[in-house]
């Protein structure tokens, strides 16, 4: 899967429900990201599935919620209608505390954990693009899992900033910071793709 910033004029979330259905992508800061019309490779779906599989397991009976790829969060930079909001995003795996932030439209306002599967193809794009609206929007802690070499980075939001990412291993019992009560076995995602 590929997404392509394309030479639109600024873009808002009204715009974005008008997109056709033949587009899906995202919204960051007004510039249209349009993902090519191929589905993720499967070892990219298969860490998705695991990732929402445990997390919604650790949380069941739990007042939060586990959403996967695709669902619309909109990033608001303040208290702007949802139709004027300039950034909306599809993380693969999210978990939200903050029910209200849930509407039929997806989310408004910063998911408290999100998790990223990097592909060749999107790396940059989640690193260079995504990582720094998720900072300005105050997500406490996003994971992004490299599949190829096997690794995690993890990034804690502290005083409204990421420090430098934890880099570890796909492997062992991870806990949430962000999110009592929920640890990720990465042995078993990483199983996904051995």
């Amino acid at each position: 899967m590929t997404l392509i910033k394309r030479d639109m004029h600024y873009q808002t979330f009204g715009d974005y429900l008008e997109w056709p259905d033949s587009q899906s992508g995202e919204l960051i800061d007004g510039t249209a990201y349009i993902r090519e019309p191929r589905a993720p490779a499967p070892p990219h779906q298969w860490i998705v599935g695991e990732l929402y599989r445990q997390a919604a397991n650790a949380l069941e009976g739990k007042s939060c919620r586990v959403c996967v790829a695709p669902f619309d969060v909109r990033l608001p930079k303040s208290t702007e209608a949802d139709d004027l909001i300039d950034t909306v995003v599809q993380p693969d795996v999210l978990i939200v505390s903050d029910l209200q932030k849930l509407d039929a439209r997806g989310m408004r306002g910063a998911p408290d954990w999100i998790a990223e599967v990097l592909s060749p193809s999107t790396a940059r794009h989640d690193q260079a693009v995504k990582l720094p609206a998720y900072e300005r929007a105050g997500v406490r802690e996003v994971w992004l899992i490299h599949p190829v070499d096997c690794t995690l980075a993890i990034y804690r939001l502290e005083a409204g900033r990421y420090g430098l990412p934890a880099i570890l291993e796909l492997k062992g019992l991870r806990p949430l910071a962000a999110v009592p009560g929920v640890t990720i076995d990465l042995d078993r995602v990483l199983a996904k793709i051995s």
